[in-house]
């Protein structure tokens, strides 16, 4: 009986033990035309046993590549993508740099700090007119969302001329609509909801004919009498 404690180790478990097994077979094969075709087939095989693959742009590069892994480098073929060394495929990949710019202004963020850059550098006065409107209207949809109150229009000229020096300045009001936060009662703390499908059961009157129990307006159906037309006690 063949243990797995006696077995060797899977390189690629997503293939399995008997795709690795004739790679392992296809090693030993003299004939190199022979020993193409097969592992020609043996890429095919694997592409047919992991179909997720092929959403992957070039899957076909990438099933050659693990078709090598799983003969430890050490197949004798040509693939239509060059052969890859263990060295290459063992190498970390090289640290990112950590950003290291601080932003000025934490609560406007680092696109609308680069927009700024860009509105002071234009030379255009129409343009730069342009930019600080845009800005302005920004600024104020951006406070509008978080802090869930009206800001007024004098707060975002004086907190735009102090991040540009007072070089961008806007003559147009931005309109920003503000959505107020939703009622909430003073006792839970939680919204307040309305049961629109409520009926007032003593409601009924002239002509609507409401379903009043004790009093039966006109043309509303009196509960008070029965079949008979005799009034209950």
């Amino acid at each position: 009986m063949d243990y797995n404690t006696a077995r060797g180790s899977l390189l690629m478990r997503e293939y399995g033990r008997y795709v690795q097994k004739m790679v392992a077979h296809i090693m030993t094969i003299e004939d190199r035309a022979k020993r193409q075709r097969n592992a020609e087939a043996i890429v095919e095989l694997m592409g047919f046993l992991n179909p997720q693959l092929k959403q992957v742009e070039d899957y076909k590069h990438k099933l050659w590549d693990h078709l090598f892994v799983m003969s430890e480098f050490q197949l004798d073929v040509d693939s239509p993508y060059g052969k890859p060394s263990a060295e290459e495929y063992h190498a970390r990949p090289a640290p990112l740099p950590y950003p290291k710019h601080r932003l000025k202004y934490n609560h406007l963020g680092k696109n609308l700090e680069k927009l700024i850059d860009k509105a002071m550098a234009e030379t255009d006065a129409e343009k730069k007119s342009g930019f600080a409107h845009t800005i302005a209207h920004y600024m104020k949809l951006a406070y509008s969302t978080w802090h869930k109150e009206l800001v007024h229009d004098d707060g975002i000229r004086q907190e735009l001329d102090a991040i540009t020096n007072g070089e961008l300045t806007f003559t147009n009001t931005p309109f920003v609509r503000h959505r107020p936060a939703p009622f909430r009662d003073e006792d839970s703390y939680a919204p307040v909801k309305r049961n629109k499908f409520k009926q007032n059961r003593n409601r009924g009157g002239g002509g609507s004919g409401g379903n009043n129990r004790n009093s039966g307006g006109g043309g509303g159906k009196n509960r008070g009498n029965n079949k008979y037309g005799k009034k209950r006690f």
